[in-house]
Order: structure tokens, then C-alpha cells, then sequence
């Protein structure tokens, strides 16, 4: 099927505020199709709930664990280590190892329980 230009309405904050309550977890275009047009309107994107207080805090703690460094840090540090460039003991070697596959457990956990991944294994 074609689809043509959107459609755009300009809303007060007010009314699009009652419009995202009365669509519920479903997005803002969907709902207003199957009120204007009919209740059985195509729906292109699956329905996500809205997210609840513990989900709100989770996505909380990936974002803020995205923006941090400390990852990208960790891997350049295991990664001159694996080259050789840096001069460190085995005792920290495998410390740095593990902090990597923590912090790589920890977001795909925080993912899952955020319904964005399947579940999988901590890594050994």
C-alpha cells in the first residue's frame, strides 16, 4: 500500500497531553486513525505498555551507563593490554578482563529486564 504525505494538527500541550492518555500505550497516530476512521485501523507498529516505575528506572540506568565512558575505557584498556602496550601484572590483567564482561553483562541485563533483549546467560 502507498502511503502519502503525513498529515500534520497543530495541538495545544493540553490537548496532546488528553490525546496520549486516551491512546494508552499505543502510538499518538494509530489511535487517532482508528477514532477518526474506524475502530480497526492498520496498525504498523506493535503496542508497547507504558512503562512502569521499575522500567522507568531501569531505562534510567542504561542511559546513564551509555553516557558514561567507563565501557569504551575499560575496552581500550583491555585492548592495549591484549596488544601488549601496557605494562600490568596478571592479577590486574584479569580484573580489567572482568570489569568488561560485567559491564557488558550489566547492559544486556538491564536491556532484558527492559524487554529490549532475549534473555541470555551472565557471561563466565
Amino acid at each position: 500500500m502507498t502511503r502519502l504525505a503525513p498529515f500534520s494538527i497543530r495541538l495545544t500541550e493540553d490537548e496532546r497531553r488528553c490525546l496520549e492518555d486516551k491512546a494508552g500505550g499505543r502510538p499518538l497516530a494509530t489511535y487517532i486513525k482508528a477514532v477518526v476512521l474506524d475502530e480497526n485501523a492498520e496498525r504498523l507498529r506493535k503496542t508497547r505498555p507504558l512503562p512502569q516505575a521499575d522500567q522507568m528506572l531501569l531505562a534510567q540506568i542504561l542511559a546513564r551507563l551509555g553516557q558514561s565512558r567507563s565501557a569504551s575505557n575499560l575496552n581500550q584498556i583491555a585492548k592495549a593490554l591484549h596488544q601488549g602496550t601496557l605494562a600490568l601484572d596478571d592479577q590486574l590483567a584479569r580484573d580489567l578482563n572482568q570489569a568488561c564482561l560485567d559491564v557488558a553483562w550489566m547492559r544486556t541485563t538491564l536491556m532484558e529486564a527492559l524487554g529490549s533483549r532475549r534473555k541470555t546467560e551472565k557471561p563466565a
